[in-house]
């Protein structure tokens, strides 16, 4: 320990002058002995190890230069599951011609717009999987510009009489034959509440803690389930239970305006005027069949049932909720909730089949992943040999996010196939399509 002197006056001053003293710290050997700093560095670099395969996987591509997707797409291996977006621009061009409003400047200027977002990495890997849901939501609301002399005719007996012959009466009368505001608001809040604010929920939770990549393949599905809902119900227009209610079985036109049914309850109890305007002015009016809201519910049910499986009694409980509330409200026929929970279970299926990641044991989080594995277990091989599996060559696959079928795990000689080879990362590769729901197998693209 040294000594320094100030004083406290100028030259000459008869002021007294102090000291402070100097200390200097002991060398860290003497702090710290050398035991526990060879234990410190010892797990550092574990945690540098388990950070880089991690950080691969479940990092975001931040990149801003449009050339990285050109380069994407000159390295794509085209197959035959590309063919969805020649199916999505044709549905996105039939849908913004038929729109009358809003004009074509501002239809030209979505458009552009979405087609910035997708030569940008940044934010093409969250505008490709949403793709079918726009496409949804665009055909869904260019539904009522379509002329009625190029409409199928509508269908108001169909449904009541499948309804009595699969079930023996209707179950929609029966359900809402005694209201009370207790019930009204217990259906009211699964149907106008939940069911629009589920999708983005499910998708966060699903982001957070289920293998990178499921939410990407949650928002395709749930996009194309929908399309093939509204196809439906714009080719087979049915009338739901509400018209049967007010206009018996008499027949029906496309000019006649939609109806909020039972949740004009929930306008008159809180003093609003919102779901009588929304349904009344609903895009399609007869879209009773099948139901998009029981389609909604399966599919989310599913794949949270999925990542979180110790809740699936909660998600089943939820799914029977929103059903019950559908025919309270009379919006919709028991036989229309069951041709939208097949269309969902189907669509869910064969996502899980190929392209949605699996859970692995002790994984909590997304950067808890050190690789993924997509689709159903492998079972070619009996008599216990399965474990042979472990070592059988995967195929070529994609390392871009244009379509489901590259790895947003692993890219290039270390790509760990879908079958379940569980090679390591190394910090220099690239995540290029966790948000895109890409999976290894040439044979798995979407």
């Amino acid at each position: 320990m040294s000594a320094q002197y100030f004083s406290l006056g100028g030259d000459g001053s008869t002021q007294r002058s102090f000291s402070v003293p100097k200390f200097s710290l002991p060398p860290l050997s003497v702090l710290f002995p050398h035991r526990l700093r060879r234990k410190f560095r010892s797990t550092r670099s574990k945690i540098r190890s388990r950070q880089t395969p991690t950080s691969s996987i479940a990092s975001l591509n931040t990149s801003i230069n449009p050339a990285d997707t050109i380069r994407a797409l000159r390295t794509h291996h085209w197959s035959f599951y590309d063919a969805q977006y020649i199916f999505l621009a044709v549905l996105g061009i039939f849908a913004l011609s038929v729109i009358k409003s809003p004009g074509p400047l501002t239809k030209t200027l979505i458009a552009t717009l979405l087609m910035l977002g997708l030569t940008i990495p940044l934010t093409r890997q969250f505008l490709l999987p949403f793709l079918p849901i726009a496409g949804w939501l665009v055909l869904f609301y260019s539904a009522q510009f379509v002329p009625g002399e190029y409409r199928p005719g509508i269908w108001v007996r169909v449904l009541p009489a499948l309804e009595n012959i699969l079930y023996g009466a209707n179950l929609s009368n029966i359900l809402s034959a005694h209201k009370n505001p207790v019930l009204d608001v217990l259906a009211w809040l699964p149907y106008g509440i939940t069911h629009f604010g589920a999708p983005v929920v499910c998708s966060g939770l699903m982001f957070l803690f289920g293998p990178p990549g499921t939410t990407p393949v949650f928002a395709r599905s749930f996009g194309y389930m929908n399309i093939t809902g509204v196809l439906i119900q714009m080719l087979i227009p049915c009338s739901p239970p509400w018209y049967e209610n007010m206009y018996g079985l008499a027949p029906a036109n496309y000019s006649m305006k939609g109806s909020p049914a039972g949740l004009a309850a929930i306008d008159k109890l809180f003093g609003i005027d919102l779901y009588t305007s929304t349904f009344t002015a609903s895009p399609v009016v007869f879209g009773a069949f099948p139901s998009l809201h029981s389609g909604c519910a399966t599919i989310e049910a599913l794949f949270m049932a999925h990542t979180f499986p110790r809740l699936r009694p909660l998600f089943f409980v939820y799914f029977l909720w929103l059903w019950w509330s559908t025919m309270y409200l009379s919006h919709h026929y028991a036989v229309d909730l069951v041709a939208g929970a097949l269309i969902s279970s189907v669509v869910y299926f064969i996502a899980k089949g190929h392209f949605l990641p699996r859970l692995q044991p002790g994984k909590m989080f997304r950067w808890d992943y050190d690789y993924v594995e997509r689709g159903e277990e492998n079972d070619a091989f009996a008599y216990g040999l399965t474990e042979l599996d472990e070592f059988t060559p995967g195929f070529k696959g994609d390392s871009d996010e244009w379509t489901i079928g590259s790895s947003s795990s692993i890219s290039g000689s270390s790509r760990a196939p879908s079958s379940g080879i569980r090679s390591p990362v190394s910090g220099e590769e690239t995540w290029e399509g966790d948000t895109l729901a890409s999976s290894d197998d040439e044979h798995h693209k979407f």
